[in-house]
């Protein structure tokens, strides 16, 4: 092509043109013009992903530690309980610990030194999920349809890679941030407009639905539901989420359904699994964490499922099994979780496993109990608690406000609604995650500084 002959501005038609025409194809109209037409681009450079600039300047836990830390700065001897961020503070249960030193050991020896492992996971670990996560509450899961990973917020961030990018996206409001900003991330969103993105379906999570959104009145492809919920404590009933099941079959949508803390149900009317409802397997994709079921937030182990009868479409109309789609991702970025470790997190099927586990999660439901009943007592109305680590509480006011003031009054540590998106403002998190001592002081000082 003679760029001496190009008329002014025939460069930026052309470029309109790619624009309109090869856009649905994945060409980049730039890219192809700088080939053709390296005059007008004088200085090649690299470039960022745009979507990014989207982005609230900074993730809610960090503007929370900004705060924090500016509040220690003006007052150095400052106590400060932190109930915000849902982290936990026992340790790890001794069967785990007991399985990672022997597995340390295997480590030490020539003869049962393990290198690079299965990126899927060892059999032995999905084995006893399957069983004891599934088959055990009459879910039908095989072992290789489960995936071992190094956390929830992985799987919650990086499940969405193997989809459209002009997807239909549904997400609670409010919501854990994570499924949110990495659908702004990808391009699937436009800008944020009075504190929602343009493009995303939101299903307010309120007081008026006890914070279990219905299905939407209109379509959509891919749905993000968490129960027991992370941020509201709230957890649905078996209707509810059979609801969901069939909205997604009606509609050919596909349920990323995020169970971390399912651990903490103790209603044995709630499922566990949305696997636990019929028709889940054409649907759903589950997410599990052993963060908060065996204190694992800094050991890093967690799994997805997806069974082998789930698929999706490419634009031809072609389906696709996302299984096989999933495990081409998974085995090409990941190498899997460390030998040591999936060692410890089998170790949490065994009977002794299973008991200090279930003793764990009942000491946080205790501190949760002593949360709802302190903040009812002062005239708060509260969801979670009971079913769920996390309490919602309705504030009815500015949460920011209130953050700021139970952290310079109290010294108290919580996680404003409103960085869970629209729905949350009004309302503060507080998380059972500390030691009982930690838990009743925080509370006599909040009371103090609410009078």
């Amino acid at each position: 092509m003679n760029e001496r002959r190009i008329q002014p501005g025939a460069v930026s038609k052309w470029i309109l043109r790619c624009a309109q025409n090869d856009r649905t194809m994945g060409i980049n109209p730039v890219d192809v013009s700088r080939q053709h037409f390296p005059s007008h681009f004088p200085n090649p450079m690299i470039r960022i992903n745009e979507h990014y600039t989207k982005l609230k300047a900074s993730y809610l836990f960090v503007d929370i530690a900004k705060r924090v830390a500016a509040c220690q700065q003006a007052d150095p001897g400052k106590s400060i309980i932190r109930l915000g961020i849902g982290d936990v503070t026992e340790p790890l249960p001794p069967a785990c610990i007991a399985a990672l030193h022997a597995a340390t050991d295997e480590m030490a020896r020539r003869e049962t030194f393990r290198g690079y492992g299965p990126e899927q996971g060892y059999a032995f670990l999905r084995e006893a999920i399957a069983w004891h996560d599934y088959s055990a509450r009459g879910c039908f899961i095989e072992p290789d349809e489960i995936f071992i990973s190094d956390g929830a917020k992985c799987d919650c961030g990086n499940i969405q890679e193997i989809f459209a990018i002009d997807l239909r996206v549904a997400i609670p409001d409010p919501v854990y941030p994570v499924y949110l900003d990495t659908n702004v991330m990808a391009g699937r969103t436009g800008h944020p407009r009075d504190g929602r993105y343009e493009g995303i379906v939101y299903l307010d999570s309120t007081p008026a639905n006890g914070y279990v959104p219905a299905p939407p009145a209109t379509p959509v492809d891919l749905i993000y539901l968490c129960f027991p919920n992370n941020p509201t404590g709230a957890v649905a009933t078996r209707a509810q989420l059979a609801a969901w099941v069939d909205y997604a079959k009606r509609h050919r949508a596909l349920i990323l359904f995020d169970s971390a803390y399912e651990t903490f149900i103790r209603d044995p009317q709630i499922s566990h699994s949305i696997y636990e409802i019929e028709g889940a397997r054409d649907v759903a994709i589950e997410i599990r964490s052993f963060s908060k079921t065996a204190g694992f937030t800094g050991t890093r182990c967690a799994y997805l499922v997806i069974p082998k009868t789930l698929t999706a479409n490419d634009s031809a109309g072609n389906a696709h099994p996302l299984h096989g789609l999933w495990n081409r991702r998974h085995s090409t970025k990941f190498n899997g979780v460390s030998y040591p470790v999936q060692r410890a997190a089998a170790a949490v099927y065994t009977d002794d496993g299973r008991k200090q586990t279930r003793a764990l999660a009942d000491f946080y439901l205790g501190n949760a109990k002593l949360i709802r009943d302190a903040m009812a007592k002062l005239g708060f109305s509260c969801s979670g608690g009971d079913n769920a680590p996390y309490i919602w509480i309705n504030i009815g006011r500015d949460s920011w406000q209130f953050f700021d003031l139970l952290l310079n009054k109290a010294g108290v540590v919580v996680t404003p609604g409103a960085g869970f998106g629209r729905c949350g403002e009004g309302h503060v998190r507080i998380s059972a995650f500390n030691s009982r001592e930690n838990v009743t002081t925080a509370l006599d000082r909040i009371a103090a500084a609410l009078k």
